[in-house]
């Protein structure tokens, strides 16, 4: 979910072109409740690893905070995913979001605060990690403008069950979310949060990543981590994706960072000051409004910057949303609370949320399997009759 103003410009466009929600879209019913509101709900990710979670809060002591004010520095909160033991399901599975930034977030979007609760993860907070195959692959995920770091979740999930490790990054000032002491947090709108500071905050975290792996941790509070969790991270495979801003964020952290081997943008508009360089790995795009020649796009500028492996993918009818958990989750509050058709056209254009889910789950995994793994993906080589709304557009 976005901000209110973005969610009504969206709308009106909408509308004026006549996007509509397609007869028989599917989608899963929310959880109902013994009390309390009804509960939404996500996917089961397809892999057979179960899944375990921790959230660290950092601290960058080499970027001072002037907005918190002297002695302050940079904080952030993230969460660790990664594959978990046989006794994963001892521990308490993890929110999406917390109650008190999940009402936030409902209403900046002009939706009754308490009227839906937060969806229930498969990520058991603080189970040992599965450490019997050895190292394994890091994802790091950058939120878009006004998000929050489990906005990709689907993905997240999929990644980690198929035997990844997942990092989520809530960037400051710019994402829902909870402060260390558990006070919630809401975008400022009088903060400028650019690319370019994603793209700083993801360099810190590869550094800490670096930490966990050689079994230091970074933890501010030095909360106890999991059992096995630096063990199952491998510092020399990272790849990244973002959505949105977070996915020219992917770009810049690249030209910046050597460590980052592989980057996916999900619908990323591609613009910064200073912009991105020439990058020399493989890159992917999964584009949906932000297209070569879109109103406040840089994707054209963007892809002759790409010497490396490289795709831009593409879904028509779809809104900015199409590759993030919200094309999920919309259409379960769209039954609740009665919206109209023209409305949730305006959320979730004209994919059916199934078929998002998907798409979300085949397509980023097979990027970062061909790219991280080194296993030839024929899913990337052109398009596929298991998924005919995806578009190779080069």
């Amino acid at each position: 979910m976005t901000t209110a103003l973005t969610r009504r410009r969206l709308l009106t466009t909408v509308l004026a072109t006549g996007v509509a929600v397609p007869l028989g879209a599917r989608w899963a019913a929310p959880a109902q409740a013994a009390s309390g509101p009804a509960r939404l709900t996500l996917p089961a990710p397809t892999g057979p690893h179960r899944i375990g979670t921790v959230p660290l809060h950092l601290v960058d002591r080499s970027r001072p905070d002037p907005i918190a004010g002297p002695g302050h520095h940079r904080e952030l909160m993230v969460s660790v995913w990664y594959p978990a033991g046989r006794d994963a399901r001892r521990h308490p599975v993890a929110p999406w979001l917390p109650a008190a930034p999940m009402a936030a977030l409902l209403a900046a979007n002009e939706f009754d605060a308490d009227v839906v609760a937060a969806p229930l993860t498969a990520g058991h907070e603080g189970a040992p990690a599965l450490t019997a195959a050895g190292r394994r692959p890091v994802v790091v995920f950058s939120d878009g403008a006004g998000g929050h770091r489990s906005e990709t979740t689907i993905v997240v999930q999929e990644l980690v069950s198929h035997g990844y490790v997942a990092v989520t990054v809530d960037h400051p000032y710019g994402s829902f979310g909870e402060s260390p002491d558990g006070t919630p947090t809401v975008p400022d709108g009088d903060v400028s949060v650019t690319p370019w500071d994603h793209a700083r905050d993801i360099q810190f975290v590869l550094d800490r990543i670096e930490d966990l792996a050689a079994g230091r941790n970074p933890d501010a509070q030095c909360r106890p981590l999991p059992a096995g969790l630096g063990a199952a991270l491998d510092p020399r495979r990272i790849g990244m994706h973002g959505w949105s801003k977070g996915g020219t964020a992917t770009a810049l952290v690249m030209n910046a960072d050597p460590r980052v081997r592989a980057g996916l943008s999900l619908d990323g508009p591609m613009l910064s000051q200073p912009p991105v360089a020439d990058l020399d790995r493989p890159f992917m795009l999964m584009t949906a409004v932000f297209t070569p020649g879109a109103e406040e796009s840089g994707v054209a500028e963007f892809w002759p910057l790409l010497q490396g492996w490289r795709r831009q993918l593409h879904v028509d009818g779809t809104t900015h949303w199409a590759y993030c958990d919200t094309q999920w989750l919309i259409p379960q509050l769209a039954s609740i609370i009665g919206m109209s058709d023209d409305e949730l056209a305006g959320w979730i254009g004209t994919l059916d949320p199934f078929r998002a889910v998907r798409i979300q789950q085949a397509y980023p995994l097979a990027f970062f399997e061909q790219h991280l793994r080194h296993r030839r993906q024929r899913l990337l080589n052109g398009p596929s009759t298991a998924f005919p709304e995806i578009q190779f557009v080069r």
